[in-house]
C-alpha cells in the first residue's frame, strides 16, 4: 500500500526513472562490495511532550551509536506542520537511513510522510501511536503499533471497578476527541461504566497545544480534580487522555485520596516518578529498573496511605515500541523477517523488552475492515498494592 501511494505522489518521477533504463544488480549479500547494513531514524516527541519516547530512542543511540539518527517534533507541531515535513525530508535525503521509527505519529505525520514518499519508497517506515485516522496511517506506515485505546477502555473501568470506584471522570478535549480510536474509546467506557453501575463525568480539559499551553492545562487539572472529588467524592476514578496531564493528575488524585487506574500511556515510568518526587521535575527514571521503580511508587503510594487505588500496565508500551520497533528495522535490514511485516519477529522483539506476553492483534474498524499492519497491544494490569 505504501508503495503504491508512493507512486501515486511521484508518477512523474517513476516514469522518468524508467526512462533512463534499468538499475543495476545489488551486490551479492557478504561479497567485497555489500552495502552497509544502514541507519534508523527515530522521530520522537521532546521531552517536555513525552519523556519515555525522547528516553527510548537516547537507548538505541546508546546502544548503536551514530547507526540511529534521532530527531525531534516541535512541541507545538498542531501549528508548524511545515517545521515537520522539513525534518523528515532531510532524514530522506540521507542514503544510509533505511527506516524511520515515529512515536509518536502526531497530527502532520502523514504529510511528512507524502514528502517523504516523493523519492523514497524503499524505507520501513513504522508508526507508533498514530493521532490520525487509520484508514490514512495504514497506507503509508509498512507496520503500526499502539496500544489497544479500545480494549483498554471496558479494562480500566473493571479496574476502577475493583478499586472500589462510583465515579469515573473522564478528561479530554477536540482535538484528541477527533480520533477514532480515543472517541471510540470514550463511549466503551461509558457502557462499561453504565453496565456497572459507575457515574460517568465527561470533563473537557483545556489542549496542551492551545492558547494556555501545557502549563494551563496542567494547572486547570490540579485545580478541578478536587472540585471533582468535593462533588463526588474520593471513591471517583480518574483518566486523561493527555501525556502532558499526568503528573499534575497523578499528584491531585494522591492529595485527595481519590483513584487513578491508568496513565494515558500505560507504564510505570509515566508520570509516576515525577509526581510522587521519586526524581526532579524534568529529570529521567528510565536510568532506574522496572522491578525499582515499581518499589518506589509502591512505596510512596503506602506513606500516603492510597495503596489499592492506583494503577498501571507493568511495562512501558511507549518505550517498547520504539526499542522494539529498531531493532526489528535491523532484522528487516538483514533480510531476517519475511516481508516488511513479520509478526512473528516484531512480537520476538517486544517480548525480548517486555520480558512478557504481549497480546498483539490487528485493528477492525466499525465497517468490519481489518487493517492487517495496524497491530494494537494489550498487557495485564499491575495495581500498586
Amino acid at each position: 500500500m505504501k508503495k503504491l501511494l508512493a507512486m501515486l505522489l511521484a508518477g512523474a518521477m517513476a516514469l522518468s526513472l524508467v526512462a533512463c533504463g534499468g538499475s543495476e544488480p545489488a551486490p551479492e549479500a557478504g561479497g567485497e562490495d555489500a552495502a552497509p547494513a544502514g541507519k534508523v531514524a527515530i522521530v520522537t516527541n521532546t521531552v517536555s511532550q513525552n519523556e519515555e519516547e525522547y528516553r527510548s530512542a537516547e537507548q538505541m543511540v546508546e546502544k548503536y551509536g551514530d547507526r540511529i539518527v534521532h530527531v525531534t517534533w516541535p512541541d507545538n507541531f498542531m501549528t508548524e506542520q511545515e517545521q515537520m515535513i522539513t525534518t523528515v525530508s532531510k532524514l530522506a535525503a540521507d542514503p544510509d537511513i533505511k527506516a524511520i521509527v515515529i512515536n509518536q505519529a502526531v497530527p502532520g505525520t502523514n504529510p511528512s510522510i507524502d514528502k517523504l514518499l516523493e523519492t523514497r519508497d524503499d524505507m520501513l517506515i513504522i508508526y507508533a501511536t498514530p493521532q490520525e485516522n487509520p484508514e490514512d496511517v495504514a497506507v503509508r506506515a509498512d507496520i503500526i503499533m499502539q496500544p489497544n485505546e479500545l480494549d483498554m477502555g471496558p479494562a480500566m473501568v473493571e479496574v476502577a471497578h475493583e478499586m472500589g470506584a462510583k465515579t469515573f471522570v473522564h478528561y479530554s478535549f477536540p482535538r484528541h476527541m477527533a480520533q477514532v480510536l480515543l472517541s471510540g474509546r470514550r463511549d466503551l467506557i461509558m457502557a462499561k461504566c453504565e453496565e456497572l453501575g459507575i457515574q460517568f463525568v465527561d470533563a473537557t480539559a483545556p489542549d496542551p497545544t492551545g492558547d494556555s499551553g501545557t502549563a494551563g492545562a496542567q494547572q486547570f487539572i490540579l485545580e478541578d480534580v478536587p472540585k471533582m472529588v468535593a462533588q463526588y467524592g474520593k471513591d471517583t476514578a480518574f483518566f486523561s487522555t493527555n501525556c502532558a496531564m499526568q503528573v499534575p493528575l497523578i499528584k491531585a488524585c494522591v492529595e485527595q485520596g481519590a483513584m487513578y487506574p491508568q496513565p494515558c500511556c500505560p507504564s510505570p515510568y509515566h508520570g509516576y516518578p515525577t509526581a510522587l518526587g521519586l526524581v526532579a521535575e524534568g529529570d529521567s527514571a528510565a536510568a532506574v529498573t522496572i522491578e525499582e521503580i515499581v518499589a518506589q511508587t509502591t512505596a510512596a503510594l503506602e506513606e500516603a496511605g492510597v495503596l489499592g487505588r492506583f494503577g498501571t500496565w507493568p511495562v512501558p508500551t511507549s518505550m517498547m515500541m520504539t526499542i522494539a520497533g529498531v531493532e526489528y528495522a535491523f532484522e528487516w535490514m538483514e533480510g531476517n523477517t519475511e516481508g516488511d511485516l513479520d509478526l512473528a519477529v516484531l512480537t520476538e522483539k517486544m517480548g525480548e523488552y517486555a520480558g512478557l506476553e504481549c497480546e498483539v492483534a490487528p485493528y477492525t474498524d466499525e465497517a468490519g475492515t481489518t487493517y492487517d499492519n495496524y497491530l494494537l497491544i494489550m498487557m495485564d494490569y499491575l495495581i500498586y498494592e
